[in-house]
């Protein structure tokens, strides 16, 4: 057994050891199957660090089994990687572990290149391969719609992510920077939105330590020179406090706070904007004081504004306003002894279980069960942001959504209810609006802030009462509110439902305008199909879809004539119809037979511009057909069809014409000389009669082509009292 082999059963011993310590022996054994089952799987694969692969979903399952989670989260750990990076299927995983495990185990599993193709839709270009941006954000969103429905993905990732991030040296360092970017963008920012200020603080550092190691070490250094003296320092002021604490008789457990790289780095950046240095950071000293009651947080903080100037602006009370993740705490900040800023933690043991561990604290009280309905209500907050990101259509917009809207920095302001609305910094009146409710928005027309009216482009600040004022009709967002350069907007939460309204307006006006563009184009056929079936023909969903395309020009209404004038047809007669019409002059070309005797068929009458195909009669020559036409479409004797072409000699066409129009002198002179005009023949005599108080007009013209037909049909529509014109078949 080599070196590593030991090192994995030893991982592997530990994770059975703790599980063993809250789960039953079958629950245990259920684990270490999914250990044997990931074992074999990733057999002979090996990290770029040079460990068995095994060893990554092995530490994964790891930081959950420290939190008790449940033996189906332990398993989709140890599984995390089997369907992204061996033959494994998630049929497979299913079939051995449940639905429950493999749906977690899918949460976590980067989309394949097939996956990404399908996400776009049938009417998008689709690329001929998704680029890496894109590919990570398509699975990013993939990973955070899922945990809306259960945030145990979300944290089998964060852990995944934790140990990739501590074994980063191995990669080349491009892809270190990429990673470690990507940590600081989305995973970090994530955990601390879940309230897992351990798991955050852990991630911001060892990315920091790839994105800019200059920074990093000089931090590390400055922290190194001042480290006894520091310690030195917190120790005299904790013992200070805890004395009078216990004078107080409360009992109270305190503690240095350590400052972390990355945040120290935040702050110094900050204060070099405003001239200021490292030695002004408040919470550079910082300490945290663990009670036992809500009531002792408020007494030991009397207690520590007694003993020390407290600093203007510098207390927040999330014990009575919780923040949307959970967390509770008192946070102040005084002039401590030598006039050195301290910032100061108050909290019980369970907020502070709850401070570090986030969402995730959960199963360490609840012993495994994911089942509490406290638990389901807290989490409400997370599934309605996920929700409102749901309606964003791309991923990448998705991915730039959450940072925006939810990993930024935030503000905590009120509604004139006093319920509490926690915003991105930067956010204005108008998206307030918007997160109030999509009606609200809309019918948003001014902001009041603390009882004061405030521009719309106004950023809300921490504690601001905000009031808006709508209109009592829903008269719509400005167009201006979209414009970036006006500052009316800042989440896409917002932006999103502002575009979603001007689409809809948009589409209403389409679809009216394709309606009535259909309406009138469609008398020139005699069709007997529903508008359902000719949308459904032209590959629309819904009569609303196949009208918008027509109003919006994403479609013609010569497509549509196009396609039913190649379906329409009726049974071919062996006999001639009453009505004899008078064949085209012949232009039609036998391929490869020569000359023959032609006729149109009067099933589908072809015209020129039609696919076309001849079939062999009996003793009556070529009958020419259009080649979608049912009758031949069903015809078994497949040699009696011949190739035929329009011919190059002038053919005209026989076209049945019906013109409803309003009763008038000299109309009949109008609509003949206008035919006459176009250089349209009619070689049938021309009825008439009256059909409910209109004038009905029939005529048969030659025409050419369907171009030439629909062109005439639009000039007789322009005449004078004329209100349809249409085709009639056979």
């Amino acid at each position: 057994m080599t070196v590593q082999d030991v090192r994995s059963s030893g991982l592997v011993d530990l994770l059975l050891d703790k599980a063993g310590d809250y789960l039953p022996p079958d629950k245990v054994a259920a684990v270490e199957e999914a250990y044997r089952f990931a074992e074999e799987a990733h057999s002979g694969q090996y990290r770029k660090s040079g460990e068995p692969f095994i060893e990554h979903p092995l530490s994964t399952a790891l930081y959950l089994v420290d939190l008790h989670f449940d033996y189906n989260a332990l398993r989709a750990a140890l599984l995390h990687d089997v369907v992204e990076d061996t033959p494994v299927t998630y049929e497979e995983l299913a079939k051995h572990f449940g639905e429950e495990v493999a749906t977690l185990v899918d949460g976590v599993t980067k989309l394949t290149q097939n996956e990404l193709m399908n996400t776009w839709g049938e009417d998008e270009v689709r690329p001929v391969q998704y680029t890496n941006e894109a590919a990570r954000a398509a699975s990013i969103r993939k990973m955070l719609m899922t945990m809306a429905e259960d945030v145990r993905v979300v944290i089998i990732k964060l852990a995944d992510r934790l140990h990739n991030m501590r074994t980063l040296d191995s990669m080349p360092e491009n892809r270190k920077v990429a990673i470690a970017q990507e940590t600081l963008d989305i995973y970090a920012p994530l955990a601390h939105r879940l309230g897992m200020w351990e798991l955050k603080w852990l991630l911001e550092d060892l990315a920091f330590q790839h994105i800019d190691s200059e920074a990093y070490r000089a931090i590390s250094r400055l922290l190194a020179t001042k480290r006894e003296e520091r310690e030195k320092y917190i120790d005299r002021v904790v013992s200070m406090l805890e004395d009078e604490l216990q004078a107080a008789g409360i009992r109270a457990n305190v503690y240095g706070r350590p400052k972390h790289i990355y945040s120290i780095h935040r702050k110094t950046e900050k204060y070099d904007s405003i001239n200021r240095t490292v030695n002004d950071i408040n919470d550079l000293f910082a300490l945290r004081v663990i009670v036992e009651s809500v009531g002792d947080c408020y007494a030991a903080l009397g207690i520590v504004h007694t003993m020390w100037r407290p600093l203007q602006g510098e207390f927040d009370d999330y014990i009575a306003s919780p923040k949307d993740n959970m967390y509770q705490s008192l946070h102040t900040a005084v002039l401590c002894e030598d006039a050195s800023p301290v910032e100061i933690q108050i909290r019980t043991a369970e907020m502070h279980q709850l401070a570090e561990y986030g969402v995730a604290a959960h199963w360490l009280y609840k012993e495994g069960s994911a089942d509490d309905q406290s638990f389901e209500e807290k989490m409400t907050w997370l599934r309605q942001i996920l929700e409102w990101q749901r309606e964003v259509a791309g991923a990448e917009e998705f991915v730039e959504g959450f940072k925006t809207d939810i990993f930024q920095n935030q503000v905590f302001v009120y509604t004139p209810k006093g319920e509490l609305k926690e915003m991105p910094a930067g956010a204005t009146p108008v998206d307030f609006s918007y997160r109030i409710h999509t009606d609200v928005g809309h019918r948003c027309i001014g902001a009041k802030v603390n009882g004061k009216l405030v521009p719309l482009q106004y950023h809300l600040q921490i504690g601001d009462m905000v009031e808006i004022i709508t209109s009592k009709s829903v008269r719509g967002p400005s167009r201006d509110w979209l414009n970036e350069n006006k500052g009316y907007l800042k989440t896409s939460h917002a932006r999103s439902k502002v575009r979603q309204w001007f689409n809809r307006q948009e589409r209403k006006a389409s679809v009216q305008t394709g309606r009535e563009v259909f309406t009138r184009e469609i008398r020139r056929l005699d069709t007997t199909m529903s508008e359902e079936e000719i949308a459904d023909l032209m590959g629309y969903a819904s009569l609303d879809d196949f009208f918008a395309g027509l109003g919006n020009g994403s479609l013609s209404m010569r497509q549509v004539v196009g396609k039913l004038t190649d379906l329409v047809a009726e049974p071919e007669e062996d006999e001639p119809t009453v009505v004899t019409l008078p064949e085209p002059e012949s232009g039609i070309e036998v391929l490869g037979v020569g000359d023959l005797l032609t006729r149109m068929a009067r099933c589908c009458n072809p015209i020129g511009g039609h696919s076309i195909i001849g079939y062999i009669t009996r003793g009556r020559g070529i009958t020419v057909h259009r080649r979608t036409c049912p009758n031949i479409m069903r015809e078994s004797e497949s040699e009696r069809l011949v190739e035929v072409d329009w011919g190059k000699t002038k053919t005209l066409y026989p076209v049945q014409i019906r013109v409803e129009s309003w009763d008038r002198v000299g109309l009949l002179s109008d609509v003949t000389s206008l035919v006459a005009d176009e250089g349209v023949n009619i070689v049938q005599s021309i009825t008439g009669g009256q059909e409910d108080d209109l004038s009905i007009i029939r005529l048969t013209v030659t025409v050419e082509n369907i171009e030439q037909l629909n062109r005439l049909f639009s000039k007789i529509e322009g005449v004078v009292g004329v209100l349809s014109v249409s085709r009639v078949m056979g």
